[in-house]
């Protein structure tokens, strides 16, 4: 066993979703279904990927599915896909093996897809439990009357004090759990890896489990209530305005914009991403962005506005929200947006780590009224909404 202390360690995330999904009763792998608007297995992958401490994700998607995942997972970054096996166990293996061939970790953590929502505090637990143990998983107590059902009827009455319902993740000392997996030799087909685990002869820690953490089976399942949980949903807005002057670089969206003017400003002066950054500050109540980057402080002098965005989405992961759509509205007589429309969104999409189906970009003019109606300057507006749990 590795003597590194937990909080100092190599942290990657394995995400099981080789299955098929034949019991859920719907077209398409059950992982790949939407639910609160997005694929399933998106919602996993986002947790580990805003979490600081975890560094690589591995997804094990079934053969002939890399498609589907990436299009599930489009616009998000530090994941990497692996096929599974024909069981649970050899999926996993495969995903420990392509760990290791990679670096190898200190500590991984394993998750089925099926349960679509981790807060990032389940992951702290199971990480702090590792101080004192070589595996940790969360549990949950049975409240209802347990008993055994025999032939259809009902049976004697099972002590529920002693029967507890274990989730995912699940997290091990990386080598103690690849050498489990390499004793069984594909001969077990275990449902999860802390039976692996304790075959091995390791003790298992436990800590609270959550239950947001509920697994998505069958059909109801993904209906509209399913596994419902207060969300908090909030709203922020954004507005910006630049002048147009000669000798100047114009900068829109983190493009460069052939112009016969650009853009006054202290950065780039990109007054999109200025309004955009502006909306996703001002969704977490995070002040506005001259209070992060002041015109004041020379290290900003022209400095590309994708680092103020970046910030601010950085800003939101730790706040454990993600970031739901943008909306955003550029006001000038020119340059045509149009033609660029669809690479702003692109790359916006890319910033903000979201499906481009997500982004919305529209421009207008003010038909000659004003200062952008003279061509003396642009202004921009933004939208976004983000949610947590």
């Amino acid at each position: 066993m590795t003597d590194s202390s937990p909080h100092s360690s190599t942290i990657k995330a394995i995400i099981v979703a080789a299955g098929r999904g034949e019991r859920s009763g719907l077209d398409r792998p059950k992982q790949y279904q939407p639910i609160r608007g997005r694929p399933m297995i998106r919602h996993s992958v986002e947790s580990f990927s805003s979490h600081p401490g975890v560094s690589e994700i591995w997804v094990v998607i079934g053969e002939d599915q890399e498609k589907m995942a990436d299009a599930a997972l489009e616009g998000l970054q530090g994941y990497k896909l692996v096929t599974g096996g024909a069981t649970r166990q050899q999926s996993v293996f495969n995903g420990l093996s392509a760990i290791a061939d990679n670096g190898g970790a200190d500590i991984v953590l394993i998750h089925d897809a099926a349960r679509p929502f981790l807060p990032h505090e389940q992951i702290d637990q199971l990480i702090k439990a590792l101080d004192h143990a070589a595996g940790a998983i969360p549990v949950l107590p049975t409240t209802d009357t347990t008993i055994r059902v025999e032939n259809d009827h009902a049976s004697e009455l099972v002590d529920r004090d002693s029967i507890w319902r274990v989730q995912t993740p699940q997290a091990f000392r990386f080598g103690d759990l690849l050498e489990a997996h390499v004793e069984l030799d594909g001969n077990d087909n275990a449902s999860d890896d802390a039976q692996i685990f304790q075959a091995a002869g390791h003790k298992v820690a436990v800590v609270p489990g959550d239950e947001i953490l509920r697994k998505f089976t069958t059909a109801r399942d993904f209906s509209e209530t399913a596994g419902q949980r207060m969300i908090d949903v909030r709203t922020g807005s954004g507005f910006d305005v630049h002048r147009l002057v000669a000798d100047e670089e114009l900068w829109l969206g983190g493009l460069k914009i052939d112009h016969e003017k650009g853009l006054a400003g202290h950065s780039d002066a990109d007054v999109l991403l200025h309004a955009l950054t502006d909306a996703l500050l001002g969704a977490i109540a995070a002040g506005d962005i001259g209070d992060h980057f002041p015109p004041s402080d020379p290290q900003w002098q022209g400095a590309a506005s994708t680092k103020f965005v970046k910030h601010a989405v950085s800003l939101i992961k730790q706040k454990g929200a993600r970031i739901n759509s943008a909306d955003m509205t550029l006001i000038c007589e020119a340059p045509k947006i149009k033609p660029h429309r669809d690479a702003m969104r692109k790359n916006i999409a890319g910033i903000l780590e979201i499906p481009v189906d997500l982004i919305s970009l529209k421009a207008t003019t003010t038909e000659g009224l004003g200062f952008t109606g003279r061509g003396e300057g642009i202004a921009a507006q933004a939208i976004v909404t983000i949610s947590t749990e």
